[in-house]
């Protein structure tokens, strides 16, 4: 079985960071994700996507991220039923996030964000290379030899 999504948007309002009884950090926002379509009138759609991370990546985003600032969330579908105040049975769908980065620059957001990490990673996992960033990696040359693959 597989459940995985990638979505990328803007955020509608800052995160909320909460902890749980026993401390555990959790932080829910919601993005604002264009359709790659137009609708049969020709405007654009957008889809208002919640999502909600859990520990480190739930610290990383409320510190970091703030409404209006895109972000690529990775992460999987979950579908929660619950009761509302009436007592009707209602269903609702949202993405529990494992990594969230940054979706543009430092120089597209608003505000300051120092020297901040462009990825977050659970723990235990080794880190996904930063969006948009540099990396130490060199090109190999054919004077490397075969590559071991």
């Amino acid at each position: 079985m597989l459940n995985k999504i990638i979505i990328m948007g803007r955020l509608t309002r800052d995160p909320e960071l909460r902890r749980t009884g026993s401390g555990t950090a959790v932080t829910s926002f919601s993005l604002a994700v264009d359709r790659d379509f137009k609708s049969q009138n020709g405007e654009k759609e957008t889809d208002f996507i919640d999502v909600v991370a859990w520990r480190s990546t739930a610290e990383f985003v409320s510190k970091y991220f703030t409404k209006g600032r895109m972000a690529v969330v990775e992460g999987r579908l979950q579908i929660r039923d619950w009761t509302d105040q009436n007592g009707g049975k209602r269903r609702s769908a949202e993405v529990v996030a494992e990594n969230v980065y940054f979706g543009d620059s430092k120089r597209d957001g608003a505000g300051d964000y120092g020297a901040s990490p462009a990825y977050s990673a659970p723990a235990g996992r080794a880190p996904a290379a930063p969006v948009g960033g540099h990396s130490d990696f060199a090109e190999i040359g054919e004077e490397d030899g075969d590559l071991p693959f």
